[in-house]
């Protein structure tokens, strides 16, 4: 059997009772290592815990492209596939699972709390959200600026209804000149925070805003028809997210603008940007607003 099994969020204990007796009569355990970490430590925690010292961290190269390794003999023998939160919450493995289909090998799920679920803690209802966007990290040399996750932000505006941001990581990832070189030299592991996501968004939101106040395709100025109030700008009311489910999560309310100045510590950080709101909703939100 191949099992996929979330570990949740917050800390060693957030396994489930199942998920954990499976870990430990498993013959291999693969540990997802490029989507996630948990915010209290890592491998050496988690082996501690679990009683069993060989877990193997499966970076995006295993995962991606070994994958027979993970696969192999798990018709035969058990095999544990680890996940930080759900195996198919934020990042999804459906084509671990397709290929082991594939191959007629048998694979259960054991599901855990995951971000997808777990930011209602910021009193947001649910059933409000609107596509999850993820913002990457963008770069200087070569530039690499995209920008679509301001698209899928303003298209949840416009439908009424919040977005999730997961922001973008960086474990184990080789640079540009050392990908071109073939060297396997890793660039320091790397968590965007959410004055960087707010940071590259700004930019954005005045980069659209200055498009807007230009000319049009054709050399025109652009009349006010074209010139619509944007349902984005920076003092749009944003909340920053981090750690959650952890002992220290912690959660802050202000202006997009604002959260340039907002350090919310260690990561992993998630951005919401709400849309209109329900009075219970702005209720809930008044307990950690900040007034900057």
């Amino acid at each position: 059997m191949l099992y996929f099994i979330g570990l949740g969020l917050g800390d060693v204990k957030d396994i489930t009772v199942k998920g954990l007796e499976i870990i430990r009569k498993c013959e291999r355990v693969y540990l997802e290592a490029y989507t996630s970490v948990l915010t209290y430590g890592w491998k050496a925690a988690l082996e501690e815990f679990y009683g069993r010292f060989d877990l193997v961290e499966a970076d995006r190269d295993l995962v991606e492209s070994g994958a027979d390794m993970i696969l192999e003999n798990a018709d035969k023998v058990d095999v544990a596939f680890l996940v930080v939160g759900d195996p198919f919450g934020a990042t999804t493995h459906t084509d671990l699972l397709l290929r082991a289909k594939e191959r007629g090998i048998p694979t259960k799920s054991i599901h855990n709390a995951s971000i997808i679920n777990a930011i209602g803690c910021c009193g947001l209802q649910l059933y409000n959200f609107g596509e999850t966007v993820s913002i990457p990290f963008w770069t200087e040399d070569p530039v690499w600026k995209p920008d679509s996750f301001y698209d899928k932000i303003l298209k949840n505006l416009a439908n009424n209804q919040h977005t999730l941001c997961l922001l973008d990581i960086k474990v184990k990832e080789r640079s540009v000149e050392n990908m071109m070189r073939g060297k396997n030299v890793f660039e320091p592991p790397r968590f965007m925070s959410t004055q960087q996501a707010a940071n590259q968004l700004v930019q954005v939101v005045r980069n659209k805003k200055s498009l807007l106040n230009g000319t049009n395709q054709n050399g025109d100025v652009k009349t006010a028809k074209d010139c619509d109030k944007q349902i984005l700008n920076e003092t749009s009311l944003c909340i920053a997210a981090a750690r959650i489910g952890s002992e220290d999560q912690k959660l802050a309310a202000c202006t997009l603008e604002q959260l340039l100045d907002v350090d919310m510590g260690p990561p992993l950080h998630s951005l919401i940007i709400p849309s209109t709101l329900h009075h219970i909703e702005q209720d809930f939100i008044n307990f950690y607003a900040l007034n900057l």
